[in-house]
């Protein structure tokens, strides 16, 4: 049996949440909304969700970016972000926090649709790395690609969020070739940005060396190319 994956959608704004629950579920989810963030973890012991939709804005006492710190505590569940158009503090810091992907309101649902299919697909290891063993060897990393697992030589589990592992394997597809920004972001999210106003890949570049790095003041494997972008350093091979 074909598995439907099972979207929630945290939204407060009734009419929207119903909007957006009746489009995801006559386009092949099973959509499902809460109103805040007491529902959705009362939702979660119930149930697990393939990925959630979280409006920032959010009543009561936990926004948007508390749930996503909350939820990245305990689970690499993917998220998409719903912020006001041009909050670009709040969309940086909730990629800062573990989320997948963003969208500022208003928004075409059809475009969440894309998302949501564009991180399912990332999440379930369709990724750039072409590797018929399955396994990567970069540095001090080994990654496991059909779990989407990364340890270290001496057998540590590196906890990464889809985000991060993804990034991870656009650098390892494309090792010691410096990546710039804009095309760094168009890799992981499906979409073109001009480096110049949108900062958020070293954001994430940055959680991801916070992981992978012996040092992460001091990175090895991915090093920073001065007004360009990224290189990870390391040559890559595979078993």
């Amino acid at each position: 049996m074909t598995h439907v994956p099972l979207i929630l959608i945290v939204e407060d704004d009734d009419e929207i949440r119903e909007l957006v629950c009746d489009y995801l579920s006559a386009n092949g989810f099973d959509a499902r909304g809460v109103r805040d963030g007491a529902a959705m973890s009362t939702f979660l012991a119930r149930q697990a969700a393939d990925l959630i939709v979280l409006d920032i804005m959010l009543p009561g006492g936990e926004d948007g970016l508390s749930i996503c710190r909350r939820i990245r505590a305990s689970s690499n569940t993917p998220i998409i972000m719903l912020t006001a158009r041009g909050d670009d503090i709040d969309r940086i810091i909730g990629i800062e926090l573990g989320a997948d992907d963003y969208l500022a309101k208003p928004f075409n649902p059809r475009e969440l649709t894309a998302r949501i299919n564009a991180v399912l697909r990332r999440t379930h290891g369709q990724n750039d790395v072409k590797d018929t063993a399955h396994t990567s060897y970069c540095g001090h990393l080994i990654i496991h690609h059909e779990r989407r697992e990364v340890r270290t030589e001496a057998g540590e589990l590196l906890i990464l969020s889809s985000g991060e592992y993804d990034l991870l394997t656009i650098f390892l597809s494309r090792p010691q070739r410096v990546l710039d920004r804009d095309v760094l972001m168009d890799l992981l999210n499906g979409r073109v940005f001009n480096a110049a106003f949108d900062r958020s890949i070293d954001v994430q570049v940055s959680r991801l060396r916070r992981k992978i790095e012996p040092d992460p003041a001091n990175p090895v494997l991915i090093k920073t190319i001065r007004n360009v972008g990224y290189v990870l350093s390391e040559k890559v091979r595979s078993a």
